[in-house]
């Protein structure tokens, strides 16, 4: 028989009702802050079936097993929507990161211009303003028109001495017309061919595909031919090469930079107006 000490010594090593809820708390609370809300929505399930008699009841049950199969399929849709969401960013700066890298490979690989704003190389040299580019190859002393083999296309040209490897055979950078485009021998010693661009707007990085390119940036025109032009052609000549010159910086054209002047005094004659959306066109 059992006295009243041994009863209470018992009671006392035995942990109460609240400190066993005290500990579920502190365990909701932790399996929360670490592993999420479905670890969490199954340790609190547990609780329930090991101190209440809740799960007896089947339709009780029933609406459970519903609630959690609901709660799951919304928690692993939002947990693949943010895998998505993580995996196309990475895939956005991984692209980006290899558009820089070919834009750094390609700068380090753009040639300074010759004086005339083109190359020169061991077997040919080439120069250009806006209309045209001249193409110079140098051949034996005494050379002879018959001795040449040049065809002058659009977009192709071949040209080399009769009998040997093609000296030039390639696609050119952008259009020529063909029909204002001809060659000739200077001096016995070099192959002087002149062609007409389509485009007389822009640089050429390069003669033909495939070969070192200009840096564009340090293109500069002639001043003395500048200078031979009336006031108004020399004006548009200015403003075409400052265009092009942006555009290879990646800056606003001469027309952009009126563009954005005019839309600031508009917006600072209209301070009420909201502009957040305005694009120039």
């Amino acid at each position: 028989m059992a006295v009243i000490s041994d009863i209470e010594e018992e009671a006392r090593q035995q942990p109460s009702s609240s400190s066993w809820a005290d500990a579920d708390d502190e365990a909701l609370a932790s399996v929360l802050a670490k592993r999420g809300p479905m670890p969490f929505l199954e340790a609190a399930i547990d609780l329930v079936r090991r101190r209440t008699e809740f799960f007896k009841d089947e339709a009780a049950t029933g609406e459970v097993v519903k609630a959690v199969t609901a709660a799951k399929e919304k928690f692993d849709a939002e947990e693949m929507l943010k895998k998505r969401a993580a995996d196309e960013a990475q895939k956005n700066r991984h692209q980006e990161e290899v558009a820089a890298a070919a834009e750094a490979e390609e700068k380090k690989n753009l040639r300074k211009p010759n004086s005339g704003n083109g190359l020169d190389f061991d077997d040919y040299s080439w120069t250009q303003t806006l209309q045209d580019v001249t193409v110079n190859i140098p051949v034996p002393q005494g050379t002879r028109s018959k001795f040449v083999t040049c065809e002058i296309k659009k977009t192709h040209l071949k040209v080399g001495l009769k009998g040997q490897p093609l000296i030039i055979d390639g696609d050119f950078y952008q259009s020529v017309k063909a029909e204002e485009c001809f060659w000739s021998i200077e001096d016995g010693k070099i192959i002087s061919i002149l062609l007409t661009k389509q485009n007389n707007k822009d640089w050429w990085k390069c003669m033909v595909k495939g070969e070192p390119e200009v840096d564009l940036q340090k293109v500069e025109p002639e001043s003395s031919k500048l200078s031979d032009l009336d006031s108004e052609t020399r004006q548009v000549v200015e403003k075409m090469m400052f265009d092009q010159q942006q555009k290879a910086r990646g800056l606003p054209t001469s027309d952009e930079i009126q563009k954005q002047d005019m839309l600031k005094q508009f917006m600072a004659q209209h301070p009420g107006v909201d502009f957040s959306k305005t694009k120039l066109v």
